[in-house]
C-alpha cells in the first residue's frame, strides 16, 4: 500500500493532476461564458478540457464546484490584467488602456456578453444566493481597482466614478450582446474614454 501511495503521489502524477484541474477550470470559464450555467453539463466542460468525464469528479464533485472554479479563473484573469495595467505610470492611462482592451473583445461581447457579468446575472436568479455573491466579489474587485485609479488621480468622488466606469462597461457589453452589435462597444468605449479625459 505504501508503494502504491508513493507512486500515485509522485511529482509527475501531481503535476498531471494539477494540469487536468487547471484545464477543467479554464474550460469551465469558457463553456459557462458561451452556454450559461443551466445549459452547460459536466460532460460539456470535460469535452472542452479534453478530460474523460469520469475523471472530472476526482477534481470537482458538482457542477457548482466547476462554477466556483470558473469564478476563480475570472479572478485570476482580472488580477493578471490589473497587475499589468498597474505597471503603467499614469492612472488615467491605466483606465483608458482597460477600455481599449474591452473594445478589442467586442466580437466576443456581442456574442456572449461580459464573462463575469453574465455569469453573475444568471447566478442571481438561483434560490441559494451563494454563488451569485461570489460572482459579485469578482466585479467588486474591478470596482475597487478602478476606485484606486480615480483616487490616484486626486479626483473627488472616486467611489462614484468607479461605479460609473464599471457600469458603463457592463452596460455596453449587455447592449452589444442583446443587439448583436459589436460596434456598440466601439462607440461606447470611445465615449467612456472621452469621459475619462474630461475628468479634472
Amino acid at each position: 500500500m505504501a508503494i502504491v501511495s508513493r507512486v500515485t503521489d509522485s511529482p509527475g502524477t501531481r503535476r498531471r493532476g494539477a494540469d487536468k484541474r487547471r484545464r477543467l477550470s479554464a474550460a469551465a470559464a469558457q463553456v459557462l461564458h458561451h452556454q450559461g450555467v443551466e445549459r452547460t453539463t459536466i460532460a460539456d466542460i470535460a469535452h472542452a478540457a479534453d478530460v474523460p468525464v469520469g475523471n472530472v469528479y476526482y477534481y470537482f464533485k458538482t457542477k457548482d464546484d466547476l462554477v466556483r472554479a470558473a469564478l476563480s479563473e475570472h479572478t485570476a484573469r482580472l488580477e493578471e490584467i490589473t497587475d499589468g495595467l498597474d505597471r503603467l505610470p499614469d492612472p488615467r492611462e491605466r483606465l483608458k488602456t482597460l477600455v481599449a482592451a474591452w473594445v478589442e473583445q467586442r466580437e466576443v461581447a456581442a456574442r456572449y456578453g461580459c464573462p463575469t457579468g453574465t455569469l453573475a446575472a444568471e447566478l442571481d436568479k438561483r434560490a441559494d444566493g451563494v454563488l451569485d455573491r461570489e460572482a459579485g466579489e469578482v466585479i467588486r474587485m474591478l470596482v475597487d481597482w478602478a476606485e484606486r485609479q480615480f483616487r490616484a488621480l486626486g479626483l473627488p468622488g472616486a467611489a462614484d466614478h468607479a461605479i460609473t466606469f464599471v457600469a458603463a462597461y457592463q452596460g455596453m457589453s449587455l447592449l452589444s450582446n442583446a443587439l448583436h452589435d459589436p460596434e456598440i462597444m466601439t462607440s461606447q468605449g470611445a465615449a467612456l474614454t472621452a469621459w475619462l479625459d474630461s475628468l479634472t
